[in-house]
């Protein structure tokens, strides 16, 4: 950042008590600089600092910095909170595996300094937008940093949907369900169904079915100017999820189209972050 920051906002975890006196500290911290600090209202309740709540709505305005106190979860929160505004956020790791955080919570104190001098870079993530065309709750746009879930909604069924790549039929799928990840979310579901995992310098769309019941059952990576389009083929019950929340069940005729957003989401960082040296550390990988 070329000037310094003038207003942080703050997305601590709702019930992890160490976030909660992080949020305290920091909010003291910053104030103490001349920084104005902001939370979202329900956040702010739970910190115990309602006088520095905000509506979810007028959370994003004219934030310089968000400040994540909690681990992947609660940055998915705050992504939500805050995208597609161009605001960094800097992950605090109050959680376990935090791949997205960049900070651990004895080093945040020391760190204010050079977050109030604007003194960090910024590193962009691939966004997926998700458009749904239906009559129930999950019709709009939508954004996911790491993955959009269409699967079945009772077990003891399979869904099928039929799919599309740059709106040309590809195949019918017949699956629990398909995960389509960006490279930041290759490290999250998709993972834990087998998907590869891809740098998150990268910009692409993966997507990889959910116990596939017909033969062609691996991923495919598509680049991201393409587009994958699915298509509801009967009323099974298919749920729709974005990042782990859901947006509502889809019907038969229901469609989902999936592309890279054209905004990025700013992550910052206080030091070099080797992706690959991350994931070493959080699988406990040997040298040999």
């Amino acid at each position: 950042m070329s000037t310094g920051t003038r207003v942080v906002g703050l997305v601590p975890h709702r019930d992890r008590g160490l976030a909660h006196e992080l949020a305290r500290s920091a909010a003291g911290w910053f104030r103490d600089r001349g920084v104005e600090v902001r939370l979202p209202a329900d956040e702010a309740k739970a910190v115990g600092l309602v006088e520095l709540g905000v509506a979810a709505e007028g959370f994003a305005s004219d934030l310089d910095l968000v400040v994540s106190l909690g681990g992947d979860g609660t940055m998915l929160h705050a992504v939500d909170l805050v995208y597609p505004a161009p605001v960094p956020i800097l992950g605090v790791n109050v959680g376990q595996l935090g791949y997205l955080t960049a900070v651990e919570p004895d080093e945040l104190e020391a760190s204010t300094a050079r977050l109030v001098a604007g003194d960090f870079a910024v590193s962009e993530r691939m966004v997926l937008s998700v458009r749904v065309e239906s009559r129930g709750p999950a019709s709009g746009t939508w954004f996911a940093l790491n993955e959009a879930a269409l699967e079945k909604k009772r077990s003891g069924h399979l869904i099928r949907l039929d799919v599309s790549i740059n709106g040309s039929a590809f195949t019918t799928y017949a699956a629990d369900g398909v995960i389509v990840a960006t490279p930041t979310g290759t490290t999250a579901y998709s993972f834990s169904v087998r998907g590869p995992i891809a740098s998150p310098a990268l910009r692409c769309l993966v997507l990889t079915p959910v116990s596939p019941h017909m033969l062609f059952d691996r991923s495919l990576v598509l680049a991201d100017g393409e587009e994958l389009g699915f298509v509801v083929c009967d009323d099974r019950g298919v749920v729709l999820t974005l990042d782990g929340r859901e947006l509502g069940e889809l019907s038969a005729g229901d469609r989902v189209t999936c592309a890279a957003a054209a905004e990025p989401l700013r992550l910052a960082t206080l030091r070099p972050r080797d992706f690959h040296q991350v994931l070493k550390a959080k699988f406990d990988l040997p040298d040999r």
